[in-house]
């Protein structure tokens, strides 16, 4: 840790400007230039971590390798930077102070009485440090979540001004602030700006650079007078202006020269120059598409998109590996239940029934893939998904009419979907389902071979409920295939149908380890099956 530099974002006026697309854009930077960098993620929230939280209050709920349920963010850090996340890339306050409590009942401060300053800031630049000190990376870009000001953001501030006081030169604030326009009077204003910083100020820290957000080119004269205000230097006031795509934002920055302020104002030499033609190949393939393909996410959360972050995102990945612009419609299960799918379905070429919890919309799911089966729609189903794909070919064509998951009836005839026997006596909601990696063997003769180009493979988890082996042998001899088997706990992970052009249901959730060098196999497929079908 000992050459490790720290640079910390924080975010001013608003919140939802995008310091994790700034955070991971600054990574890729510097990643290029080859430095290793991993990027932390810091919530206010006193939630131990977004497990528990419903999507309409925080988005997507993030799973990393090992089992870490995180924010949405460290989605993007992972898409930009190719690199995988864990448990120490995201902290809550929740689990600060659950640490704090914890060794407070174990007497490790001997007797003292535990604070806020030095306790509970310790621990926070301890969370910091630890992940440096993991794999000696050359920087860690840390998020403080929320915006300067809020009361819960100020224990995260007051660490940030201790470490740069104990680390004048290995630390480096970042500060994202608004420069909004005033269409009545026609101009950009800064006094916003000035105010974030004076209340970044009051609390003890002093911005390094400022990253304004605009919807219009900052001129000259507008960045001197950041400048000028901020006490930062004229260099160190960045544009970051409105973007077709978050994947344009680290060329603007790079036009902005972000990644070398940076590195100068922490004295750190610039030795390789920075090569982001892989990048720059993606996006010229995200912009000139060769064709458009529409396919429908069915999910109970559409009209909220940061519910479904990560498979949005895969498509984005998979649709540029096709050279096609992914079109998605997002279908609410709600309404194919009121009113049929042929009106909500007709013209896609593919069908993605999402993952979820909870009752509400689940017979529209189970209809949507009864529409892609029996019109030989490429179908794709996660986790849920999955699930409820098993449950329809058990109703339609095992003639299991009263099939379900024990999730939703409890006293089913044919629980053909059913808890996990590890879950069955665990009453705490958080943290406590099957999480993060596990292996799958999958079989040689199977889409999902033809798909990994591998028997072996790995994928993120985040699910209670499973596969029935007790009707294994039946959804075989009628044509479902379990082409994907956990080696160890013999679970179904992937299934199949034989006679279908191309029909996929996974138990685990392969759009978390999508990213823009490495787009997901299973995404590249079924965006190239939906192409076919068209």
């Amino acid at each position: 840790m000992s050459n490790t530099k720290f640079i910390f974002v924080t975010g001013g006026v608003t919140s939802s400007l995008g310091k994790g697309i700034i955070s991971a854009s600054l990574a890729k930077l510097l990643q290029s230039r080859g430095f290793t960098v991993t990027i932390q993620k810091f919530d206010p929230y006193i939630n131990i971590d977004p497990g528990t939280l419903n999507p309409y209050e925080h988005g997507e709920c993030f799973v990393t390798e090992d089992g870490a349920e995180t924010d949405l963010d460290l989605g993007h850090y992972e898409r930009f930077s190719n690199e995988p996340t864990s448990q120490a890339n995201n902290i809550t306050t929740g689990r600060i102070y659950l640490s704090v409590i914890e060794k407070e009942r174990r007497g490790e401060y001997l007797g003292s009485t535990v604070q806020v300053i030095p306790h509970i800031t310790d621990e926070i630049k301890t969370s910091v440090k630890h992940l440096a000190e993991r794999n000696n990376y050359d920087f860690v870009i840390t998020e403080i979540g929320g915006t300067v000001g809020d009361i819960e953001s100020l224990p995260y501030i007051e660490s940030v001004r201790q470490m740069k006081w104990e680390m004048p030169k290995d630390v480096l604030v970042v500060h994202l602030t608004l420069v909004p326009y005033l269409s009545a009077a026609g101009e950009l204003k800064t006094k916003p700006t000035q105010h974030s910083v004076k209340m970044l100020l009051e609390q003890g820290v002093q911005p390094d650079i400022i990253v304004a957000r605009t919807e219009h080119p900052l001129n000259d004269g507008l960045r001197e007078k950041i400048a000028r205000f901020c006490n930062v230097s004229f260099t160190s006031v960045i544009e970051s202006i409105d973007a077709e795509s978050i994947y344009d934002v680290p060329v603007l920055m790079r036009q902005e020269k972000l990644d070398t302020e940076v590195l100068k104002l922490m004295n750190v030499p610039v030795e390789n120059d920075l090569d982001i033609s892989d990048w720059e190949d993606f996006l010229e393939k995200l912009k000139n598409p060769k064709d458009t393909v529409e396919i429908a996410l069915v999910g109970k959360y559409v009209e909220l998109k940061d519910a479904y972050k990560s498979i949005l995102e895969s498509f984005v990945h998979a649709g540029a590996a096709n050279e096609v612009k992914v079109k998605i419609r997002m279908v609410h299960s709600e309404l194919i239940e009121k009113q049929g799918p042929e009106k909500l379905l007709k013209g896609v070429y593919g069908i993605l029934v999402a993952p979820g919890f909870g009752e509400r919309g689940i017979e529209g799911k189970i209809t949507a893939v009864q529409f892609a089966r029996e019109n030989k729609i490429p179908f794709l189903g996660i986790c849920l998904g999955m699930q409820c794909a098993v449950i329809e070919y058990a109703r339609n064509v095992l003639k299991m009419q009263e099939a379900h998951s024990t999730e939703f009836n409890q006293n089913s005839k044919f629980p053909v979907i059913d808890i996990m026997e590890e879950q069955k006596t665990i009453s705490d909601m958080g943290g406590t389902m099957r999480l993060g990696s596990y292996a799958c063997h999958i079989k040689t003769d199977s889409k999902a071979f033809d798909t990994y180009g591998s028997e072996n493979i790995s994928e993120r988890h985040r699910h209670r409920f499973e596969f029935n082996n007790a009707y294994l042998g039946q959804f075989e001899k009628a044509g479902m295939h379990a082409t994907g088997i956990n080696p160890n706990e013999n679970l179904v992970e992937i299934v199949e149908i034989e006679e279908h052009p191309w029909f996929m249901g996974v138990q685990f959730h392969p759009e978390y380890k999508s990213t823009v060098a490495n787009p997901h196999p299973i995404f590249v497929n079924f965006v190239k099956a939906a192409i076919k079908n068209k």
